[in-house]
């Protein structure tokens, strides 16, 4: 009986991390920018969002103690997770970037999403990340950026602390000419977080080519092998639903909705 029990518990135990070696659908505030923090938290309970990336118009770092505690009690109250913050302004003075570090520790964030635009700032940011043991995740943006060519953030990668990885914009990188599934199967085991979104290159009135968001699936990104190669990897962070599109910002509701089903269903197959 002894030995049936113990089986059975070793059952529930690989079915539990079974089902944890999955992404989560979370939110990157931005998505929400005309809204206010309570509106946000409405938002996300009402698609079923459990993981929140802030922007600090929604949760300051810069904040007081006071002022950081009381969101963070009603996001607990509310059962929902401020889970990262970002993209998270750095700077070459340590004590600034410091502030954010201890912001974090406060909320009970493990990871802060960063693009530095200055190179030299990453010695100071991996002795924080040393220091605090919280993760650091660089974001990418498109062509020409800092961060546009993943073989700029492998290179850091490979320099660095292994606290310090990717949060993979999937919109971008493909915008820049880089297939998603190929650059996150690239990062290893490095890539500590996703903006979930989508674009297609479009043609301006001046003739100019214009990346521009799209509901997800319907853009360039190639998801289905972005999905093949999380499932391959056994991924399993948050791929928050973000936006730059001003008019989906208007009312982000149907794009979430869309959004949800796409994923749930990529990522059951």
């Amino acid at each position: 009986m002894k030995r049936f029990s113990l089986f059975l518990g070793l059952c529930a135990l690989a079915l539990s991390l079974t089902a944890r070696a999955q992404p989560e659908f979370g939110l990157q505030t931005w998505t929400c920018r005309n809204m206010n923090f309570e509106q946000v938290l409405d938002f996300a309970t009402r698609h079923g969002i459990k993981k929140i990336e802030f922007i600090a118009a929604h949760l300051d770092p810069l904040a007081s103690k006071e002022e950081s505690l009381r969101k963070k009690a009603i996001l607990d109250a509310r059962g929902l997770t401020a889970y990262s913050f970002g993209v998270a302004a750095t700077s070459l003075d340590q004590d600034a970037n410091r502030k954010l570090f201890e912001f974090a520790k406060l909320m009970g964030m493990k990871l802060i999403i960063v693009e530095p635009k200055n190179l030299t700032i990453w010695d100071n940011l991996e002795a924080l990340v040393k220091e605090y043991d919280i993760k650091l995740a660089i974001h990418n943006h498109g062509t020409g950026t800092g961060y546009g060519d993943p073989a700029t953030i492998r290179k850091i990668l490979a320099e660095r602390d292994a606290r310090i990885g990717v949060c993979l914009d999937v919109g971008w990188i493909t915008a820049a000419g880089f297939d998603a599934a190929e650059t996150f199967r690239s990062y290893g085991d490095r890539v500590y977080d996703m903006h979930f979104k989508d674009k297609k290159i479009e043609k301006s009135a001046d003739g100019k080519l214009v990346p521009m968001d799209t509901e997800i699936g319907q853009g360039a990104a190639n998801y289905a092998a972005l999905f093949a190669a999380i499932k391959e990897k056994k991924w399993s962070g948050v791929m928050a639903l973000e936006t730059d599109s001003k008019a989906f910002a208007e009312d982000p509701n149907r794009l979430a909705a869309e959004a949800k089903k796409f994923f749930d269903k990529n990522r059951d197959l």
